[in-house]
């Protein structure tokens, strides 16, 4: 059985990179279904692919899945949102196929609020202005996640969890944390001055949800670490899930299920039990 949500958005994938996680986010959307899905920018990694990114079938695999969602109207509206990673979408933008839409901005109506939806990148002066530092910026954090790759095989190994350089580095940067509060706080602004409930943004690889002045802040957080979607139920309240906890809870259920079906099979007709 499906887990169904008025609305799902997932962000910065980052398909082509060896640390995106495409197949994890697959099997999250084969588990839920939504009436919109909105892929909220940094998709595919252009930047990656230009230099030594490398496209592999589990990134093709997710494509196939969403077309498959249009082709089937399994969706009644899927928004893709452009990123700065993958702004060589510049070129087609807006393009619309049916319930498929390529979008820079988007505004969603919620159940009772209304909300301004963007990567988040344009409020980010570095990426803006500095285009050069943006990038060199992108070849240090595609270390960290080299290094975070083969220090997590150690631990593995070693039976320990999963612990994340990259998102460690960012919380002792004092500077960092300035700029993701500085992010936040502009990002409020804009959604305000559109006349918006709230902002839905992805961008810094921080899943959020929170109130700034009155605005609500959203923010869907990564595919590539922290495995994030930002959901809305069907009265309008969103939450925040984190697939390795869904993984765990959706196994054990899943495992939970399997013994009661057979013990179903080898108990006598009218013997019930519980596990």
């Amino acid at each position: 059985m499906k887990t169904f949500y008025k609305t799902i958005v997932l962000s910065d994938i980052h398909l082509g990179i060896k640390a995106s996680k495409a197949k994890q986010v697959v099997h999250f959307l084969k588990n839920h279904k939504c009436e919109t899905l909105i892929l909220n920018g940094d998709i595919i990694d252009g930047w990656q692919l230009r230099k030594n990114g490398k496209w592999k079938k589990q990134h093709t695999n997710f494509f196939k899945y969403v077309i498959n969602l249009v082709s089937k109207s399994k969706c009644e509206e899927i928004i893709y949102l452009r990123g700065n990673h993958d702004d060589f979408l510049d070129e087609m933008i807006p393009f619309s196929l049916g319930n498929f839409k390529i979008k820079r901005h988007h505004i969603h109506y919620g159940v009772q609020k209304k909300y301004f939806v963007t990567h988040g990148d344009i409020f980010d002066t570095v990426t803006t202005k500095l285009s050069w530092l943006a990038k060199l910026g992108d070849v240090g954090y595609t270390f960290l996640l080299w290094l975070n790759r083969h220090y997590n095989s150690y631990r593995e190994k070693k039976g320990l969890p999963y612990y994340s350089l990259s998102q460690v580095v960012k919380a002792k940067v004092k500077s960092a944390v300035s700029f993701i509060s500085d992010y936040e706080n502009e990002l409020a602004q804009v959604a305000k001055a559109r006349k918006c409930h709230g902002i839905i943004c992805g961008h810094i690889h921080q899943a959020a949800i929170k109130t700034i002045n009155g605005i609500d802040y959203l923010n869907s957080g990564d595919w590539v670490e922290s495995l994030t979607a930002l959901v809305e139920d069907k009265e309008g309240n969103w939450k925040i899930i984190y697939y390795q906890q869904w993984l765990d809870e959706f196994n054990k259920l899943k495992g939970q299920t399997q013994k009661n079906d057979l013990l179903k099979d080898i108990l006598p007709q009218g013997v019930t039990t519980q596990i």
